[in-house]
């Protein structure tokens, strides 16, 4: 794991705890309506009602579709924007860039979400084996993001990346960690150059969206005896 992102390539601009630049409750959406439009049919794709699902790195809006989750767990740097998410069962605040581990048990949750907040994680192999352990067998991770961030508190690999590159990035995060499938990506880029689509000026958000499962784990038990050929 130590090798997957070099000590420069995890540092901010803005190298700052985390909490005080999220202490001011922000209640608004950091993509546009039809990033959002796809994410949630993809949710709607992906999930199954009755599931428990974890929305971490989340905000006041989890952009869930209309079905009946069993239990939906929200994470975030902020409980004010927490409390106001009306799709949240409870939730949680903790700064996952001074401590990883995750205050769930093992095997307790069908999906996590991660939706455009990645690139804030500066270790994020260490998050992706939580992932891995507080999800079921059959689980499934969901990262999505577009090219918008709060660029003083992405990581340095994330900022210097072109937008392919940010995708494999997300693809060896979950490399990183054995035990989960070989990640599925869906890529949407904008024709527009990147400056005239963060002024705002037509073309929609890119959207992108890696996910991978949680595998089966392997039965250990004696390997059968070959019968013998005649």
């Amino acid at each position: 794991m130590s090798s997957l992102l070099q000590p420069q390539q995890r540092a901010k601009l803005d190298a700052s705890s985390d909490r005080f630049f999220y202490e001011m409750p922000r209640f608004v959406t950091h993509v546009d309506d039809g990033f959002i439009q796809k994410l949630t049919a993809l949710y709607a794709k992906h999930l199954q009602p009755g599931s428990r699902i974890l929305d971490l790195m989340s905000s006041w809006i989890s952009h869930l579709p209309e079905l009946d989750f069993a239990w939906v767990e929200g994470h975030g740097m902020n409980a004010a924007e927490l409390a106001k998410n009306p799709r949240l069962n409870h939730y949680f605040v903790q700064n996952l860039n001074e401590n990883q581990i995750l205050p769930l048990e093992d095997n307790s949750f069908d999906a996590v979400l991660i939706a455009v907040s990645v690139q804030y994680l500066e270790y994020p192999e260490k998050i992706f084996a939580e992932l891995h352990r507080i999800l079921k067998p059959g689980g499934r991770v969901i990262v999505s993001f577009s090219n918008r961030m709060f660029y003083q508190k992405a990581i340095a690999a994330w900022r210097d990346g072109s937008e392919t590159q940010r995708v494999e990035l997300v693809k060896r995060y979950f490399r990183a960690v054995q035990g989960f499938s070989t990640p599925e990506v869906i890529a949407e880029q904008s024709d527009l150059p990147m400056m005239l689509q963060l002024l705002g000026l037509g073309g929609g958000d890119p959207f992108y969206a890696v996910m991978a499962e949680r595998m089966e784990s392997l039965v250990k038990g004696p390997v059968p005896e070959s019968t013998p050929s005649t």
